[in-house]
């Protein structure tokens, strides 16, 4: 019976290290994960389009950013490099 008891409380003592290393853990992730976001990226941004140009909507789309304009000769998609501020592409709509 002494052995049990011994048993248990071990096992108490090792979940309780285990959910403690679990927490620092993703702590961790989470720290290295917001820094990693936000170095690198530029916050300004010049698109260069003509007047009358409104942005409709814009999405992440594999290390770029996909931005909706409408402008007075049509809507388009602007595929932009947010590391270099460039427009990698340009998709136009309803040609």
């Amino acid at each position: 019976m002494r052995g049990l008891k011994i048993l248990v409380v071990v096992m108490g003592v090792m979940i309780i290290v285990a959910t403690v290393a679990l927490v620092v853990a993703l702590v961790q992730q989470m720290n290295s994960a917001a820094s990693g976001i936000s170095s690198g990226v530029s916050t300004d941004l010049a698109l260069r389009q003509p007047p009358g140009t409104r942005i409709g909507q814009i999405a992440a789309l594999d290390g770029r950013l996909a931005v909706w304009v409408e402008r007075p000769d049509g809507a388009r998609i602007l595929l932009v490099d947010p590391r270099n501020g460039r427009v990698a592409g340009e998709i136009r709509l309803g040609e």
